[in-house]
């Protein structure tokens, strides 16, 4: 429930005004349809012009979403944006962060460390309001050939056919018809094809309800996470904090349990509200408001991702809650993971069925979060009075007893690990690292540059040679065995001192290879969406192409 303010009253943001799409005419096909033009479904139309297929995306909306609403992105998403070629204008802008400190009562408890090392691209977090994520990305989309952006567009309605999707849309001109073989659903919680197809989103829902407020204010305090318990300024509830870009800070706060909502989104009362949560952060210079909303938190996804030939991706499948920050960040791997699978079924290089892994795939990941965001969530806002106790036991012995910290840690999103996955080969023992299903490391190289930096667009092998190519002849053979087969797969060999070669990534002192765990022979097999999909501690073409094609639904291995 937003502020009713008019966009252009933004004390920071020019909010673009996008042309209405002329209509097509009465009919129009399109290889795939993506339905939402937010962060989610920009992102998979970026990531599917990656691989070369053309996309349409459809949205009501002629400018970006108001207000901050998602802020946090973590180092997995910036490597998609990455492949999506839209990361370093993110980076620009954004604010990044390591750190993160609890108070319970007014002084410190706990302070969140989370790892980065100069061997890392990215930082672990980077706030960025959702006003600029969504514009940076509308500006690359606008600028690439293969994506149409149709602003002022609107599903009527959706069905399924034998052989694709049928749509029905509207816009200023009247109404049109327009057919895909595949069609992506990223269009929010109040997903309008989620409704068409007669699907609902099942799960639970936390009584807990934070007004989230953007505040302008000029302050040196430092870019991180801040949670208060139990403050003078919202006594027996919490206050999260955090720094944007342009001056403008996220607070948000729990409601009591009696709190009428409509009256706590008045201006006055988040007025009255957040001038002594200013006072207790120090804060005294002028300040002014921006935006304001209410939220609550739920845990609710889709039984099934994929209905037909329709892929739910982001909010329209799952709604997750923000402690931890994987909502957004959960919605760019959906799209990281239906992107590749439906360009590959699209141009022939895996079989159909390679679509039928998505659901598991991101279904699995949802669920994941909603055991460890659900933790996080009865934490921050404890649902009964036995919860509040164990809650307030560990916020007073987290200064002094180690193990109470750990109940503290928001356990920050993560990318999820596709071990079960039918596309996975299981590792034998002594396999290099990651493990099967979990995602690269993007390590620094020795010319400066990053491992995901010299990937190409297809399956990777990365095989560690050691000193001299070694296996030459066997990866040349596993190569034309892919190619002819249709499968797109590049080699790079992490070579020592004497290594040398086109394909050759240098390693000259070893960190790499120590890194992942590797000794001369071993290889991993690495997805276009670059999770590890096998590893072997000695690399055989027989097995490395059963993997291969396990991968692509070609067969199982």
């Amino acid at each position: 429930m937003p502020r009713p303010a008019a966009q252009s009253a933004s004390l920071y943001f020019d909010y673009p005004r996008y042309p209405v799409a002329p209509s097509p005419g009465a009919s129009d096909v399109a290889e795939v349809v993506v339905v939402g033009a937010g962060p989610v479904g920009l992102c998979t139309a970026l990531l599917l012009a990656r691989h070369g297929v053309p996309s349409v995306v459809l949205d009501p909306k002629t400018s970006v979403s108001d207000g901050s609403r998602a802020i946090c992105i973590a180092r997995h998403s910036l490597e998609i944006l990455q492949q999506a070629g839209v990361a370093d204008t993110f980076t620009a802008k954004a604010l990044p962060w390591t750190h993160g400190t609890s108070f319970h009562r007014g002084r410190p408890v706990y302070r969140l460390a989370m790892p980065h090392g100069p061997d890392e691209r990215f930082h672990p977090m980077y706030n960025l309001q959702q006003q600029y994520i969504e514009a940076f990305l509308v500006d690359a989309a606008r600028a690439e050939p293969l994506i149409e952006l149709r602003f002022g567009h609107r599903v009527a309605g959706l069905r399924n056919t034998c052989d694709g999707v049928d749509l029905d849309v509207e816009c200023a001109a009247g109404r049109y018809a327009l057919s895909a073989a595949q069609a992506v659903a990223a269009d929010g919680a109040r997903s309008r094809v989620r409704e068409a197809l007669g699907v609902a989103l099942h799960g639970a829902a936390y009584e807990a309800r934070y007004v989230i407020v953007d505040v302008r204010l000029r302050s040196d305090h430092p870019t991180e996470r801040r949670a208060f318990f139990d403050s003078a300024a919202n006594p027996g509830a919490t206050i999260l904090v955090h720094r944007q870009p342009d001056d403008i800070w996220r607070i948000d706060y729990q409601l009591g349990d009696d709190e009428d909502e409509h009256t706590a989104l008045d201006e006055a009362t988040i007025r009255a509200r957040i001038a002594p949560i200013l006072d207790m952060l120090g804060e005294r210079g002028e300040w002014a408001l921006e935006w304001w909303s209410l939220y609550k938190a739920y845990t609710l996804c889709l039984d099934d991702y994929r209905v037909g030939n329709v892929f739910f991706a982001g909010d329209a499948a799952h709604l997750v809650p923000i402690f931890g920050v994987r909502g957004l960040n959960s919605g760019f791997a959906d799209a990281a993971d239906i992107a590749w699978k439906l360009a590959y079924v699209r141009r022939g290089h895996a079989a159909p069925a390679l679509l039928d892994s998505y659901s598991p795939e991101r279904r699995g990941a949802t669920l994941d979060i909603f055991e460890q965001a659900g933790r996080s969530t009865r934490f921050m806002s404890p649902p009964s009075r036995g919860y509040r106790l164990l809650r307030d036991a560990a916020l007073t012995l987290a200064p002094h007893h180690a193990p109470a910290r750990g109940l503290l840690d928001p356990r920050q999103s993560q990318p999820y690990t596709y071990a079960g996955s039918p596309l996975t080969t299981p590792a034998a023992a002594g396999a290099p690292l990651p493990v099967p299903g979990a995602a690269l490391f993007n390590s620094r190289l020795d010319d400066g540059s990053f491992l995901l930096d010299r990937l190409g667009t297809g399956f990777t092998l990365l095989y560690f040679s050691g000193a001299a190519l070694t296996a030459d002849a066997a990866l040349d053979e596993l190569v034309a065995t892919a190619h002819a087969r249709g499968i797109p797969l590049d080699i790079r060999c992490v070579g020592g001192p004497e290594a040398r070669g086109t394909r050759v990534i240098a390693d000259r002192d070893g960190r790499l290879a120590t890194r992942h765990a590797a000794i001369p022979g071993s290889a991993l097999l690495v997805r276009p969406d670059r999770h590890v999909c096998a590893a072997w501690a000695r690399f055989a073409p027989r097995t490395a192409l059963a993997a291969l094609l396990r991968a692509t639904a070609r067969r199982a291995a």
